[in-house]
């Protein structure tokens, strides 16, 4: 599963609101800030430099296995988009399936 664009993310975890609504949000937020002046504002002026770095740590592309014809995940495991942007925008997501 790919996301076309640098600051979207595909990832799982366990879809629960404290988690998904604050407690990711509040790490990424101590190790990649979006209030802090990376230098790629200086090259672009776009100003979503934390949304890049962000991207780079969760990834934009992952795989997951199949197995008779049915996705393998653990029991609260779910796939999830993540925005990084702090300007949430049009993303398209792309899944390929590879084998019998």
């Amino acid at each position: 599963v790919h996301v076309a664009g640098s600051t979207g993310a595909i990832s799982t975890v366990e879809y629960e609101p404290g988690l998904v609504q604050h407690d990711i949000e509040e790490f990424l937020e101590k190790i990649i800030p979006y209030k802090k002046n990376y230098a790629h504002h200086k090259t672009w002026h776009d100003y979503n430099g934390a949304g890049h770095l962000r991207s780079f740590l969760i990834k934009t592309s992952q795989t997951f296995p199949f197995h008779n014809k049915k996705l393998i995940l653990g029991t609260w495991q779910q796939i999830v988009f993540v925005e990084n942007d702090e300007h949430p925008r049009k993303r398209r997501i792309f899944a390929t399936v590879i084998g019998e």
